[in-house]
């Protein structure tokens, strides 16, 4: 139900859908940026359940409290405890093997604030996994959601950062100031 009203929402002010996640890819890591906005999770989770894309995303634990602990549980939402080394990484790699279909969003600045650069767990849990990442957008400017062509990740760093820097070159955060292509790195 929260999902359809979100989809109303992002239609109703104007927003559309770009390119979607090719149907063949039944498992993949989804790159939330810019990430700048509360109304980012909005427009994401209302694009996405257009698309069809039955999404799964990591939030801050600190966010699972009423009231709106329901609306995060129910739209897919998993709890982190970002205050301590919990396995993440591991424990998403095993999620992704005991899973037939499993769409993982995490963004990657992990923040809505300015970073010097980004969190790097997404990157290991997609390598580790042996599943591509996918880059999911929101430009404002276009007021458009979609995502990039699948990324499969080579475990050279650097020419992982310079693709994933070339796609969101062209995006246009909520607030500018608060994203750089820049920080695309770990």
């Amino acid at each position: 139900m929260i999902l359809k009203a979100f989809s109303w929402w992002f239609r109703r002010k104007g927003w559309t859908l770009g390119p979607n996640i090719p149907a063949d890819i039944k498992k993949c890591v989804i790159i939330a940026a810019p990430h700048t906005s509360n109304w980012d999770f909005i427009y994401s989770l209302g694009a996405l359940y257009l698309f069809g894309v039955p999404v799964k995303y990591l939030a801050k634990k600190e966010l699972f409290k009423w009231p709106i602990k329901w609306i995060l549980t129910s739209t897919g939402g998993i709890s982190i405890d970002r205050s301590k080394s919990t396995g993440m990484v591991d424990a998403a790699i095993t999620r992704f093997g005991e899973s037939d279909s499993l769409y993982l969003m995490i963004a990657g600045e992990g923040t809505r604030g300015k970073v010097e650069k980004w969190k790097s767990g997404f990157y290991h849990v997609a390598l580790g996994a042996n599943v591509p990442l996918m880059l999911a957008y929101l430009d404002y400017a276009k007021k458009e959601a979609g995502f990039a062509r699948p990324i499969y990740l080579t475990g050279d760093k650097e020419k992982d950062i310079q693709a994933m820097k070339a796609f969101y070159a062209g995006k246009t955060a909520k607030h500018p100031d608060l994203f750089s292509i820049d920080s695309i790195r770990f």
